[in-house]
């Protein structure tokens, strides 16, 4: 136990550490986290901490991120994506494969050799890509579209990499091969597998149900589980059963031996549609943020300095040129699919490294004796170095690249449609359902939060769609896009609850325009003071329609009642705005002394100047 926590204490005081200095000078969070496992890796070596076991732990950071990913994915917009899929990420992993396959067999390798290493080295970093976009708000640009399709199709491939590696041993590496995989089968045990000691068409079939029960459950179970733990309202239940979610479909995946990425991602798309995906998100992300940074650090306590003095020149030589050659590959493609300008040179710069998935391709070569472990060990120097440079390559296209870019567009500014406002409503009750309604007549398209389980499953057999979750929470907010939003109207029922939101969203995002629903005049005031300006009070428009039908049918003409309501609401919005300064926020009005002198006062003052006008108002209306 205690050396669990001195060797978590030490990996999470140099993420502390290195990374809002990282931050602060423009270099990224990832390349913070690949510093401080730089700067630790010493240490870990004196305590004997074994990284590779804490890499593999902390890789199931990506699991998540890719449910987090296919989360955000509906599978309509998946299928649009295919011909990037198809043409850009095959097209990727097809032709750097080829290259570098050519480049070993120049260099003296047996085309088997040099194969397996193009395939290896064809992937990208899944997790630097998507965490640095992310940071810099660009996975909706173009580049970022273009660099995830790349990114997804090249997830996707790994399986047939899984299953194409171990028929590519050449004939000198049988014997040697042999014997490295019976050691590690000795050393660690048999792992559980569904399809060991099956044929290939068995194991395809296997692995096909597993697929079928990932996508089938996600649509047919979610629902049902999620309304059953959402009814006792304990978040640290949703918390365990969105995590539930990802373990038993990575583990699933992993029995089959599939991508766990892959079978999480797939789950993430079925999910996307679903009114808990917004819960589930922001219970997930967290775990991804912590177990991500994590794996970056292990990355670079990783690197093999020894390895690296030997043989820097050819490892330098060696990354330098893999990413050259990556980055002229997606570029070119780039051009081909017209990703223009400086998001062509985004997704060609952000993708010239090798990936995550490097490290396992190249452990599990060299368990089926396909890679001898001295060339596994520099191909490993150069997927950690590649990485670690990674990040500078973004910044060289951020400073340098991208405002030539900006500097020279002459092209002509596309119209900006109204719809392209986001808005978040929360609350989707007797105010909220109807206000979504009326905004979708306009043709808006809003995202809609509320707690009530029992209001969304009912509201979604009548078609709309709701996300279910508590709106106050500031990870859900997040999850729902917060930051790109424009409009947030709060149409929750409990006034605490209100004015938390009111208060949260004014003093973290002061663009976005808010409309608050107050429960009474006193709730107004409250509002106001934590910097809301759009209030309105949730029974004062019917309390004037009502007390207009009660004058007509006290003999009142239509017209003179609404005179007469319509003078009574210039009288209360004055009186309301004079009693904002006297009125004490957290101070019940009636303890309030100073508050109900202004009151009286205003009352006394204005009242018979009011009846004084109603009755003019009559007497003209009996006039005409």
């Amino acid at each position: 136990m205690t050396d669990i926590l001195v060797i978590a204490t030490l990996f999470l005081i140099a993420g502390v550490i290195t990374v809002p200095i990282a931050s602060r000078l423009g270099l990224g969070s990832v390349l913070g986290y690949l510093l401080a496992g730089v700067a630790i890796s010493p240490l870990l070596a004196a305590l004997h901490v074994d990284v590779e076991s804490i890499q593999h732990v902390a890789e199931f950071g990506v699991v998540m991120m890719l449910f987090i990913v296919g989360l955000e994915l509906e599978p309509k917009a998946l299928w649009s994506m295919r011909k990037q899929l198809i043409g850009l990420g095959g097209g990727q992993v097809l032709l750097t494969s080829a290259i570098l396959t050519g480049i070993g067999i120049l260099l003296g390798f047996s085309w088997q050799l040099s194969l397996v290493c193009g395939l290896i080295l064809s992937l990208s970093s899944t997790a630097i890509v998507l965490q640095t976009l992310s940071e810099k708000g660009l996975m909706k640009s173009d580049g970022g579209k273009a660099s995830f399709s790349v990114l997804l199709t090249q997830d996707i491939v790994v399986i047939p990499m899984l299953a194409i590696i171990p028929l590519l041993v050449a004939p000198e590496m049988l014997a040697s091969g042999n014997n490295v995989a019976s050691e590690s089968t000795s050393g660690h045990g048999q792992a559980l597998s569904l399809v060991a000691g099956l044929s290939s068409w068995q194991s395809g079939v296997v692995m096909l149900i597993a697929v079928a029960a990932v996508v089938l459950g996600g649509i047919y179970l979610s629902k049902p589980i999620f309304r059953f733990v959402a009814s006792a309202r304990l978040r640290e239940l949703l918390t365990a059963t969105a995590l539930l979610f990802v373990f038993a479909i990575a583990a699933l995946m992993s029995l089959v031996e599939l991508s766990p990425a892959l079978g999480t991602f797939l789950a993430g798309v079925v999910l996307a549609n679903s009114p808990y995906k917004h819960e589930l998100e922001s219970n997930i992300e967290p775990f991804k943020g912590l177990l991500l940074g994590l794996f970056f650090i292990t990355v670079g306590a990783s690197i093999n300095f020894s390895l690296l003095a030997d043989s820097f020149q050819t490892v330098l030589l060696m990354t330098l040129g893999l990413m050259l050659v990556k980055a002229a590959v997606v570029f070119t493609l780039g051009k081909l699919f017209k990703v223009k300008g400086a998001e062509n040179w985004l997704m060609a710069l952000g993708l010239a490294q090798a990936g995550e998935f490097g490290f396992v391709l190249l452990a599990f070569s060299v368990a089926r004796g396909v890679l001898p472990p001295p060339i596994a060990d520099s191909l490993l120097l150069v997927v950690t170095l590649s990485m670690a440079l990674s990040p500078l390559l973004f910044i060289v296209q951020q400073k340098l690249i991208a405002p030539r870019y900006i500097a020279g567009n002459d092209e002509e500014p596309q119209p900006s449609l109204p719809n392209d406002k986001k808005i978040i409503i929360a609350g989707s009750g007797r105010v909220g359902g109807l206000v979504d309604r009326i905004l979708r007549v306009g043709g808006f398209e809003t995202t809609v939060i509320d707690y009530n389980y029992k209001q969304l499953e009912s509201m979604s057999k009548l078609g709309f769609k709701y996300f279910y979750g508590d709106a106050t929470r500031p990870d859900l907010l997040h999850a729902a896009g917060i930051e790109q939003a424009s409009l947030l109207i709060v149409a929750l029922d409990e006034e605490e609850q209100i004015t938390k939101l009111v208060r949260y969203a004014r003093d973290n995002y002061p663009h976005i325009h808010v409309t608050a629903r107050a429960v009474h005049r006193h709730h107004v005031y409250d509002l106001y003071y934590y910097g809301c300006r759009d209030i309105i009070r949730e029974t004062y428009d019917s309390s004037l329609r009502i007390g207009r039908s009660a004058l007509e049918v006290l003999g009142i003409e239509k017209g003179a009642a609404t005179d007469i309501v319509n003078l009574f609401d210039q009288y209360d919005k004055q009186l309301m705005r004079s009693m904002a300064d006297v009125y004490k926020v957290g101070m019940p009005f009636d303890e309030n002394p100073e508050y109900l002198r202004e009151v009286k006062s205003r009352i006394e003052q204005l009242s018979p100047e009011l009846e004084r006008k109603a009755d003019s108002l009559l007497k003209e209306k009996r006039v005409q």
